[in-house]
Formats: structure tokens, C-alpha cells, sequence
């Protein structure tokens, strides 16, 4: 990898962000039909359309600007997802591991904040406007999504959890 740029590492960041979208795509499916609560597997249903939204917005920044498509692969999102199917995966009561999902997918919110929040800031650097604002946009639903999460957490599913565990 080459960054000795401005514009390399904006670029760089798209791809890592479009790697972990697409990453995203295929784990929010297994989240959704894992969750117990009705209100979270709604919540993991809208954000896997947000999120191919967020990899359309990617599409048009790249080609808009006519960017090279490289083939980085996000290794931080592959391990937040690995560490999210251990979750899936464990033994666990159904409430408990619903807490569980929730601090999984508000880790990867919180991942992807980040990302959004950089590459908005390279392209304002960079005089891409646009871009600037197709990555603000998402970086507005990455937020509101985290948000809904914790009111999930504190109205409902941890309160669950919680009472469930001392059945």
C-alpha cells in the first residue's frame, strides 16, 4: 500500500469503508434472524437497507470522482463480524444474547462513525463537495442507528436480559 497523499488515503478509506459494508451486508442478515426481540430484528432489518444504501452512496463517490477500485479487504470489520458469529454462535439465552448483539453492532456503528467521520473530512480537504456530503449523510444514519440501539438496550432488551438472568 502506497499513502503519500491526501488523496491516496481518501481513497484508501473508501475502500475500506465499501469493503465493510459489503462485509456488513452479509452479517446483518444472521443478526436479524438470530434476534429474539421483534424490535431489534426490525432494527437489524432497516440498517442492512441502509447499509446497501451506504454502498450505493460509495459507488457514486468512486465514480463520480473516477477513482480506481482497489480490492482492500477491512480486516477490522472481519474481526468485528467474527467476534459478533461467536456471539451467534454461543450458548446463550435468547434475551441475554440479544444484549449481547446489541454491544456487537453498536462496536461495529461505532467502527464505521469513524470511518465516515475521516473520509468526509479528506473530501472537504479535497475540495469534493459531493462527496463531502454523500459520506455526511451516511455518517448521520451510522449515528442514528447507534442511537436506536441504545434506546433498545436501555428500554427493553438489556432490562430483559437482566430480569431473565436472575430467573
Amino acid at each position: 500500500m502506497k499513502l503519500e497523499s491526501i488523496e491516496e488515503l481518501f481513497v484508501h478509506e473508501l475502500e475500506d469503508l465499501r469493503s465493510a459494508e459489503q462485509q456488513l451486508v452479509k452479517a446483518l442478515p444472521k443478526m436479524a434472524e438470530k434476534a429474539s426481540s421483534g424490535d431489534l430484528r426490525q432494527a437489524f432489518e432497516t440498517h442492512l437497507e441502509q447499509t446497501q444504501e451506504h454502498l450505493e452512496r460509495l459507488k457514486k463517490i468512486v465514480a463520480d470522482l473516477q477513482l480506481d477500485k482497489g480490492r482492500h479487504k477491512c480486516k477490522a470489520m472481519e474481526g468485528l463480524i467474527a467476534e459478533a458469529q461467536e456471539i451467534l454462535d454461543a450458548e446463550a439465552m435468547d434475551s441475554v444474547r440479544d444484549a449481547a448483539m446489541i454491544g456487537a453492532a453498536q462496536r461495529v456503528e461505532h467502527y464505521e462513525i469513524a470511518g465516515y467521520g475521516t473520509a468526509r473530512t479528506y473530501a472537504e480537504m479535497l475540495g469534493h463537495a459531493d462527496a463531502a456530503q454523500l459520506l455526511q449523510q451516511t455518517l448521520d444514519e451510522e449515528k442514528e442507528t447507534d442511537e436506536l440501539l441504545s434506546g433498545l438496550a436501555l428500554s427493553s432488551v438489556n432490562l430483559e436480559a437482566q430480569n431473565d438472568s436472575e430467573l
